[in-house]
């Protein structure tokens, strides 16, 4: 693995999400050990009506960094703005997200290719911007905040959501223990760029900030097989040859080195609520 983050590095970030099969396959297993914490694009709705004037007239909504469109599709129902953009740089995660949402009509979501330091939108054009679990992925997040500031209307409302600096360290610990990676936890963050503890200043550069709410949630997996359908294509750790992008040899080489257990492990998700600068408090 280069020493340059992954999640900071253009090649890596390729072959993370130049596949959705991937990206689904590591999100479904998460979400399935997952015991505690609301589920984030909820969290982003309650947000809005809490915080936005208009949250019932609201007529763009920008999902940055949309993925596969859950969060879109979530605020498109819940929200029910006029429109709700998405946008990412992974073609192949943007055409999951118009194939999930051609299975729900009537939720005008529309998915745009592109670059989150030049949003392909008009200044002030947006009621709502938010951008989840994708700010670490720029080595200049000020300038994606600055971006979002050129775009949110009068009265509009970013929400930016990131995770802490140790989440999943109990996954590290594992990890190490094996011998699979003798250096897991102390490899950098991947979460380095953009993180629970400086996400709040990266926001004052270009916003103001109007409420941070911090939330640990809690996941259990239930054993080696179960934990490698995440690891398998986490870009954290140095696997041996073989090993990464394949959960059924990466299961079987820990059942040869640990007993099979459960193992327990933690995120901190932050979400910072912020509006445009000089705007109503």
């Amino acid at each position: 693995m280069s020493d340059l983050n992954p999640f900071l590095d253009p090649a890596r970030q390729q072959e993370l999400y130049g596949h959705a099969s991937r990206l689904a396959g590591r999100t479904g297993a998460l979400m399935r050990a997952k015991t505690s914490g609301r589920p984030v694009p909820e969290t982003i709705v309650s947000l809005v009506q809490a915080h936005h004037v208009q949250p019932d007239r609201l007529s763009l909504v920008l999902d940055i960094g949309c993925g596969r469109g859950t969060s879109s599709l979530v605020i498109s129902r819940q929200l029910r703005p006029r429109r709700v953009v998405g946008l990412d740089a992974s073609l192949s995660l943007l055409t999951q997200a118009r194939g999930r949402a051609q299975k729900l009509p009537r939720t005008p979501v529309d998915f745009l290719e592109g670059d989150f330091h030049e949003l392909p939108l008009l200044a002030k054009s947006c009621d709502v911007a938010v951008a989840a679990f994708c700010l670490y992925h720029s080595p200049r997040p000020q300038e994606v905040i600055a971006q979002i500031a050129r775009v949110l209307a009068p009265g509009g409302l970013a929400v930016l959501v990131t995770k802490g600096l140790d989440s999943y360290r109990e996954m590290d610990q594992l990890v190490a223990s094996s011998g699979l990676d003798a250096r897991a936890d102390r490899h950098e963050s991947l979460y380095a760029a953009a993180h629970s503890g400086n996400l709040t200043d990266l926001a004052t550069s270009s916003l103001d900030v109007v409420t941070v709410q911090d939330e640990e949630h809690t996941f259990a997996f239930d054993g080696h097989d179960h934990l490698a359908q995440y690891l398998a294509t986490n870009p954290k750790y140095d696997l041996p040859p073989g090993l990464y992008g394949n959960p059924g040899a990466l299961a079987a080489t820990l059942h040869e080195f640990l007993p099979d257990q459960p193992l327990t492990t933690r995120s901190l998700i932050t979400f910072v609520v912020a509006r445009p600068k000089g705007g109503p408090a």
